[in-house]
């Protein structure tokens, strides 16, 4: 790529820029939603109509990763373009503060109009984040979150995420209020600004299908109980020799076995889908505000999720492990006058999101970023080479966890423990870790240079710990963190937090 110097601007953008009056882009991000989760790309039940019709007309990224498998650390990724052991950004008690600065700022500085509706998960809506303005911010409790996610040496027992199980069914809550909110005032937004000249990009962020798992009547009487299958590996004598790392999360947010038998399960994933299909609607209403408003052809849209959700696999709900239920998102773009691929099955991560902006802008990124415009490699033929990084270090994590994904290979490092192999065109549902077949050696060994390359996974681990040890000591030490306890969700602006 070349570029012009002064002008910071990228020559490249002239092949992308669509023929319009100006550049406009949409960025529409859920909380939660897997990436399987996705009617066109497969799920045999869950039904997201308006996605798969955007699809018809877009890019789908079908091997498309969040960068951390939990809200803070994978919204700084998102916003800065850099990862979790890059912002230090660690868990949910360590929010974005506007450093180092990100796509947002670079936009606003170069005269695009930056505005967010809805959940950002930042500190507060003072720091300057880079957003010209935001609108219904959500950020974290007490502008600090969740501190008891950070005590991992030994690991508490969540007392309040035994909600997950007891907040389920169908019906109304504060979230699904709140996202009503975030579409109402988004599409007010794109009404408005249809009139104005100024280039500008929205951010609409939801909160769906984030627990509590109730779900609006009209989406989840699109399901029927005796139709939804249970989850694989769900029972207890299914995961008979299950990786440690996983028997600790599960004991921490004490919700399998004595929480959930298979009605409750099937209950579970019956509002998980209702959630599903909310959101698919609220995005649906975006995109036919963009053609009743004229801006269909001169903006570019972005439908993802922060991380997904495990789905009751393996006796696991929320979010924090690498299994594709839980670190794959749905990533789809549509970018007029571009030639973009109808699906690219290249590896991308949410800091492939920030080059995209900026290249959509004409505005050239840091190059120590490591994300690619998604236009060019939604241009480029498949490239099985490429990696894709993910790491947690968060609420249930007995040790720093790594992800890389090459290809059909998933390399999943625990540090201190014995890592995780599949092969995902073999084994999609990853139930065959083959990290010790003689065979797949070579491969193991490679991914694991390919890993160092990307973080010194020991360093990192320990660099995690201490940082939070430090926020513990400063919270009146871990007993006092402990006893205070953990919140759960977040709650809606306005509502104070409810510690157990």
């Amino acid at each position: 790529m070349t570029s012009n110097p002064e002008s910071g601007v990228s020559a490249r953008h002239e092949e992308h820029a669509p023929p319009a009056r100006r550049r406009v882009a949409l960025v529409v991000m859920s909380d939660e939603h897997s990436g399987l989760a996705i009617s066109g790309h497969g799920h045999p039940w869950i039904r997201t109509p308006c996605i798969d019709a955007f699809a018809r007309g877009a890019t789908s990224f079908l091997s498309a990763y969040t960068n951390s498998p939990i809200c803070i650390p994978a919204r700084a990724a998102f916003t800065t373009g850099r990862y979790a052991h890059q912002t230090r950004n660690w868990d949910n008690a360590m929010p974005y503060v506007g450093e180092p600065r990100g796509w947002t700022h670079l936009l606003r500085d170069a005269g695009v109009d930056v505005t967010s509706v809805g959940k950002l998960h930042f500190r507060n809506e003072i720091d300057d984040t880079g957003f010209t303005r935001q609108l219904l911010p959500m950020h974290v409790v007490e502008g600090r979150g969740d501190v008891l996610g950070c005590v991992r040496m030994p690991l508490p027992v969540r007392h309040k995420a035994t909600t997950f199980a007891s907040e389920i069914g169908i019906g109304e809550s504060s979230y699904t209020a709140f996202d009503r909110s975030v579409a109402a005032t988004s599409l007010d937004w794109i009404g408005t600004q249809a009139l104005q000249p100024q280039p500008w990009l929205l951010f609409s962020s939801f909160v769906a299908p984030h627990f509590p798992l109730i779900a609006p009547e009209a989406f989840a009487r699109q399901y029927r109980l005796d139709d939804i299958p249970l989850p694989k590996r769900c029972h207890p004598e299914e995961r008979l020799g299950e990786h440690p790392f996983d028997t600790a999360l599960r004991e921490c947010f004490a919700q399998e076995p004595q929480l959930f038998d298979d009605e409750r399960r099937r209950r579970a994933l019956l509002s998980y889908a209702g959630l599903c299909s909310f959101t698919d609607w609220h995005f649906g209403e975006l995109c036919r505000a963009l053609e009743a408003s004229g801006l269909a052809e001169d903006a570019l849209v972005l439908y993802l999720s922060d991380h997904g959700d495990n789905m009751g696999a393996r006796g696991l709900w929320g979010k924090s492990t690498m299994y594709e239920e839980s670190a794959r998102i749905p990533l789809l773009m549509r970018a007029p006058g571009c030639r973009t691929r109808a699906t690219v099955t290249t590896p991308v991560s949410l800091v492939d999101v920030g080059p995209t902006l900026l290249d959509w802008f004409g505005v050239k990124p840091p190059t120590d970023w490591p994300g690619r415009s998604l236009l060019d490699i939604a241009e480029a033929p498949d490239d099985c080479t490429r990696c894709v990084f993910s790491e947690y270090h968060a609420a249930g994590a007995t040790t720093g966890m790594f992800m890389l994904r090459q290809g059909e290979w998933k390399l999943i490092h625990y540090e201190g423990l014995p890592p995780q192999l599949f092969n995902l065109a073999s084994d999609p549902e990853e139930l065959r870790n083959v990290a010790r077949r003689p065979e797949c050696a070579d491969v193991l060994r490679s991914l694991q240079s390919q890993l160092r390359a990307v973080a010194y996974t020991e360093r990192v681990d320990a660099q995690a710990k201490a940082d939070q040890l430090v926020l513990i000591e400063a919270c009146g030490g871990r007993g006092a963190v402990v006893a205070r306890g953990g919140f759960g969700a977040t709650p809606v602006p306005g509502t104070p937090a409810q510690f157990l």
